[in-house]
């Protein structure tokens, strides 16, 4: 540091050694400098007299050290070193930090559905692109979709599915999924005959596209004016078809969910499509629940007359009997009730009987589930109806007479169950 920023005091006499920079400071005596020392004649004078006085300690400078200023200028400094890289001039090509690109600004209120429907129009592909990401969250909303159908998005939203990019589809097949979860959104479905504009994309090579059609579809068949609606517009073969050619399980558990319900509305067109073969393919898979679905699907398959010719054609009864024993229990009561609709006629009769069906039947009326329970049932009745059936389950009735009596926590359920036993028991002790 220079001399500048440095204070300079003189010095009196002082007391005690001098030390340096790291020892402690000089005391003064009275805290004012000393005269200085006499020369010439009067030393001479001092000397002759015999009184030789000490000699002062020279008048000296101590230089002391200021350390808050010396800090101010490091901080001064270092301000300025930073300042320095802060006023760069070249800036950062990478985005801020947390900001998402995909997102876009919509408008406030009621002007936020009618700017997304602009910008679903537009030439620009991140723009709709981020407009059909902000309709994806306001979907949720059935207002919105309410709104969305009144001011015409579902026909801009047709109109994006055959977009050449992926992505845009992929994100409309969404947008129409979330749709279809909602009442309003199935009425628009309808309405806007989404069901055969969505059918396109069947064969689009983006599974994560298909993957949204089929649950836009599962989710439309929960109502019974949607599953008429897929079979109005000739579209259970065609997913019978993709049932077969899709390898991912999870698709295929979205088209089963989808044919459980049309099939029962009408399986016609089904059963001209070969889905008993490929019914039976899946009852072999080792996903437990591609099993429950299948049997399902082939519950309501044979409630029609056909249905149940075709179930006994396959030989697809000795496979349900099999399953009869499967670990999972809504696999066995939906083997059960498909076997319950088979053997209505005399073919399914003998060919249960054959596979040996009574005995797992009848360990299935133990089951925890009341369905299954009811289900094993009404099957073994159907095969009393056989004089060799009749006759294997005489020593069974008492099993069947505990299942009148026994009580349920719902009503319904118990009335079913106890009017079934009846049934059962009237069919098995019946003496021509």
């Amino acid at each position: 540091m220079s001399p500048g920023n440095s204070i300079r005091w003189p010095l009196a006499r002082a007391t005690g050694s001098r030390k340096g920079c790291g020892g402690s400071p000089r005391r003064l005596e009275e805290g004012r400098p000393l005269s200085p020392a006499p020369t010439g004649p009067a030393r001479g004078a001092q000397l002759k007299h015999g009184h030789v006085p000490p000699s002062p300690a020279p008048t000296s400078t101590v230089v002391i050290w200021c350390p808050t200023e010396w800090l101010l200028q490091s901080f001064i400094w270092k301000g300025l070193c930073s300042w320095g890289k802060m006023a760069h001039s070249q800036n950062s090509m990478e985005l801020p930090i947390n900001i998402n690109a995909t997102q876009i600004t919509t408008a406030y209120g009621h002007r936020a559905l009618p700017r997304l429907k602009e910008e679903l129009q537009s030439e620009d592909l991140q723009t709709r692109q981020k407009a059909l990401m902000a309709l994806c969250d306001l979907m949720h909303d059935p207002e919105c979709i309410y709104k969305a159908m009144n001011i015409g998005c579902m026909e801009n939203l047709k109109a994006l599915l055959k977009d050449s990019s992926s992505m845009v589809r992929i994100k409309t097949t969404e947008v129409l999924y979330i749709t279809a979860s909602h009442s309003v959104g199935r009425y628009a479905f309808l309405e806007h005959d989404i069901v055969l504009a969505l059918s396109f994309l069947l064969n689009d090579p983006s599974p994560v596209c298909r993957g949204n059609l089929y649950k836009a579809y599962m989710q439309l068949v929960q109502v019974p004016r949607g599953a008429q609606e897929i079979i109005s517009k000739g579209l259970i073969s065609l997913l019978v078809w993709k049932l077969q050619v899709e390898v991912e399980e999870e698709f295929q558990e979205f088209i089963l969910d989808t044919l459980v319900l049309c099939l029962r509305e009408d399986a016609t067109e089904a059963l001209g499509s070969n889905v008993v073969l490929v019914l039976k393919q899946k009852l072999l898979s080792a996903n437990q629940n591609i099993r429950s679905k299948a049997a399902h699907a082939l519950l309501n398959v044979s409630m029609s007359q056909e249905g149940k010719k075709q179930v006994c054609q396959f030989d697809v009864i000795t496979i349900l009997v099999r399953l009869l024993k499967d670990p999972v229990e809504h696999v066995k009561s939906n083997a059960a009730g498909a076997l319950m609709f088979a053997t209505v006629i005399t073919e399914g009769k003998y060919a249960a009987l054959e596979a040996q069906a009574i005995s797992p039947l009848l360990e299935l009326l133990h089951s925890p589930m009341t369905v299954a329970r009811l289900n094993a049932t009404k099957a073994l009745t159907m095969l009393a109806e056989a004089p060799e059936g009749r006759k294997a389950l005489q020593a069974h009735v008492p099993t069947f007479r505990a299942l009148e009596v026994e009580t349920y926590e719902k009503p319904q359920v118990a009335e079913a169950l106890q009017r079934a036993a009846r049934i059962a028991v009237s069919v098995i002790e019946f003496k021509p």
